[in-house]
């Protein structure tokens, strides 16, 4: 007994550096095992599928192990990866870089999740245990608290674990005929579990503006708010290009529905012609249904102008159609316009999407022009608050330089080539539709966005007189023959702007003497008093002492009579004097 008391007298403690790795081995383990469940499901997903549609396929072209070769393959091209394949009727390798971009949301949500849960610790209520019912004061403690794995530990952990399951991936597809090129997947699998893993760990994190802010370093000052807000939120410019490439790609995507209901025999035909079995056509709908972005960005570009290429030399465009006719069937492509000059249907249908996207930024940049957005300055803040024309309109310019930047890096993931020679280009050019966006914007939204501003500061002015003709008739028989009494600054508040004080014209304080009414001039309206603190609290003050609006004074109960008759209520009946029939 005493040499075991001995061995645990002389039991030295651990190393900081062996503290430090056991605390964060579980958080580092847990984030490594959750990007690695996270890539097994994008995997397994993809496997059933393709499984699922080779076993329903009467004529399977390999067995089960091409089918989960195809399923690796694609799980790599829904991250952008360019494929390879090889089984071609020239014998050369033709690459496949179109990726469907329906496709991305799974790796990408999956990613996301993992990052989050694995920042949190997976414990909802902070212990991992359940509600004993003990009130909500531990619930707000463990929201108020910080994350329990550190950001960086959780990141790096999902990223590595995602990594370590995508690379035997990458080497097991690279023995089928869809085969990965390894510069495309080297760059952009990890690029979206970085991405993908960052978002989760922000997210966990409570969103915080701090990271935002330094990426944003490089802009100059004055640009940033625009940007990003100081309350964190996304700033006027984001706002204005975010809706800008909303109703492109909205009105794109409305462009190809209408093409193909326009085209709708074309597309069954070309339905029914590529494949016999229902298990094939289903697997062509699912392939139509995860192109459908692609095909709202496709139909964007046309609407701009550029238009997209269905192979070199085969540009089609609002102006003229040159489609390829060398392509196979396929249903989205049935809703490529005839071959020959554009009529004035495509002219107007097409340039209807940039200019609606062009007053929808401006319209947005105006909101924030109007109600004072902007650095450290709040919302009504005054005259000087509300922005003027020419910042406005370099507002409008960034947000239509956002908008064409979101734009290019769409149209570069939408597209690729299908193979070599004439194939190598299919879908729109990057750079071409980055330019036509930004020109159209900057066309439409800079002079709508100064246009609404000036109507939004003007639109007050049609009440002006309305208020001034109440304050320039004195209320009838209320203090006649009493001396007005002029506001001092001492009178000035938020109280004496509003209700009766603010717009009525009565004064909040009693009056101190008689005078003979003296009617006010309203004060001018040199500034957007429609979303301003003015407009919430009353009318505005004038800046001069001498200049202070006068007003009808009364007293606060003039309005009552001198002795004012006693209610029925208020009056107690005598007493009865007539005696009971039992009373003596």
């Amino acid at each position: 007994m005493a040499g075991v008391i001995e061995m645990t007298a002389r039991r030295r403690p651990l190393s900081p550096l062996l503290t430090r790795i056991c605390d964060r081995s579980p958080g580092l383990v847990g984030a490594l095992l959750g990007g690695a469940v996270a890539a097994g499901l994008g995997l397994a997903s993809f496997a059933v599928l393709v499984m699922m549609l080779w076993i329903t396929s009467p004529y399977p072209d390999s067995g089960p192990g091409g089918a989960l070769h195809v399923a690796a393959a694609l799980w790599l091209l829904a991250h952008g990866a360019e494929l390879i394949r090889t089984d071609t009727l020239a014998g050369v390798p033709a690459p496949v870089g179109v990726p469907p971009l329906l496709l991305l949301a799974l790796p990408g949500w999956l990613l996301h999740r993992a990052a989050r849960d694995a920042t949190d610790g997976g414990a909802p209520n902070g212990d991992g245990g359940t509600d004993d019912g003990v009130g909500e004061v531990e619930d707000i403690a463990v929201i108020m608290a910080p994350p329990l794995v550190s950001a960086r530990t959780a990141w790096t952990g999902v990223v590595l674990g995602y990594l370590a399951v995508a690379a035997p991936a990458a080497l097991y597809a690279a023995g089928g005929a869809l085969r990965p090129s390894w510069v495309w997947t080297g760059v952009c699998v990890p690029l979206v579990a970085v991405v993908a893993a960052g978002a989760g760990v922000w997210s966990a994190n409570g969103r915080p503006g701090g990271p935002l802010r330094r990426l944003l370093g490089m802009l100059p000052a004055g640009v940033r708010p625009l940007v990003l807000g100081p309350d964190g939120r996304p700033g006027v410019a984001a706002r204005a290009a975010a809706a800008g490439a909303a109703v492109l790609l909205g009105g794109g995507a409305l462009l190809v529905a209408v093409s193909l209901v326009g085209h709708g025999a074309a597309a069954q035909a070309a339905l029914l012609r590529l494949t016999e079995g229902w298990s094939g056509r289903f697997a062509v709908l699912l392939l139509c249904a995860a192109l459908v972005p692609n095909a709202a960005v496709w139909g964007a570009a046309y609407a701009l102008g550029p238009g997209f290429a269905l192979g070199a030399g085969h540009v089609v465009s609002p102006l003229s159609s040159a489609p390829a006719p060398f392509l196979p069937p396929f249903p989205l492509l049935a809703a490529v316009p005839e071959a020959g000059e554009g009529r004035l249907a495509h002219w107007a249908a097409a340039g209807a999407v940039p200019v609606a996207a062009g007053v929808v930024v401006g319209w947005v940049v105006a909101q924030g022009a109007v109600s004072a957005e902007r650095g450290g300055t709040r919302p009504g803040g005054g005259r000087d608050a509300v922005w003027p024309p020419g910042r406005t309109a370099r507002a409008a310019a960034f947000a239509a330089l956002l908008c064409a930047a979101v734009l290019a890096g769409l149209a570069a993931l939408a597209g690729g080539p299908l193979g070599v020679t004439v194939l190598a280009r299919f879908g729109p050019v990057w750079w071409q539709v980055g330019a036509a966006t930004l020109a159209w914007l900057v066309l439409v939204a800079v002079p709508a966005a100064v246009t609404v501003r000036a109507w939004r500061c003007r639109e007050p002015q049609a009440d002006g007189p309305g208020i001034g003709k109440q304050r320039d008739e004195p209320a009838e028989g209320v203090g006649e023959g009493r001396r007005p009494r002029k506001r001092t600054r001492a009178g000035r508040g938020w109280f004496t702007r509003t209700g009766i004080a603010g717009i009525a014209g009565g004064d909040a304080s009693p009056p101190d003497g008689d005078a003979k009414p003296k009617t006010s001039s309203p004060a001018p309206d040199a500034h957007c008093a429609l979303f301003g603190d003015d407009a919430l609290y009353g009318l505005q003050d004038q800046q001069d002492d001498t200049a202070y609006e006068t007003y009808q004074a009364y007293e606060p109960y003039d309005f009552l009579p001198a002795d004012p008759a006693p209610e029925p209520y208020d009056v107690l009946p005598p007493p009865d004097s007539t005696p009971g029939p039992g009373t003596p």
